[in-house]
């Protein structure tokens, strides 16, 4: 069958092979996933405390779990699970700096349901336990305007957290 087009579906190397097809997305489906990672992001904003993952993220997004993450990082600069969890322990950093919950009440405040993995990821972070940086610097805000405190105290991301010495 000859479509007339040099351009036809072709067997190459014994693979099928159409020259019209492309890899490249159009700005148009570039900007549409712009827009729908926005909205994945601004959900985990939103929705930090609630049980999220990247399948459910990716399918209310209308775009596979793989394609989401890729695509979440060129955007964003880290992968869309990281990105949740900075969310919780920029939460967390502030509720324990209150020093009224114990580190396992903040933990489930805001949406980790494994203590273990809550003080992992608050370590590589900030760079001291949880507990640690309650005693360190509960009440240490009072006084100090909520975005000034916001911005002083936000977590390093991507395990950017010098290491500490044992001594």
């Amino acid at each position: 069958m000859d479509t007339g087009s040099s351009a036809a579906p072709a067997i190459v190397g014994g693979l099928w092979h159409d020259s019209r097809v492309t890899s490249k997305p159009t700005e148009e489906q570039r900007l549409r996933d712009l827009k729908r990672l926005r909205a994945v992001r601004d959900r985990i904003d939103r929705e930090y405390e609630r049980p999220l993952n990247v399948e459910a993220l990716a399918r209310d997004a209308h775009m596979s779990a793989g394609h989401l993450s890729r695509e979440f990082r060129r955007a964003f600069g880290e992968a869309p699970y990281s990105y949740l969890m900075t969310r919780r322990i920029e939460r967390a950093m502030s509720l324990l700096r209150r020093g009224d919950l114990s580190v396992t009440e903040v933990c489930f405040t805001v949406g980790c349901s494994s203590l273990g993995t809550f003080s992992t990821r608050f370590s590589e972070l900030v760079g001291m336990s949880p507990s640690e940086y309650k005693l360190k610097h509960a009440d240490e805000m009072e006084g100090m305007p909520t975005l000034v405190s916001k911005y002083v105290t936000r977590p390093v991301r991507n395990q950017e957290a010098p290491a500490r010495r044992r001594t």
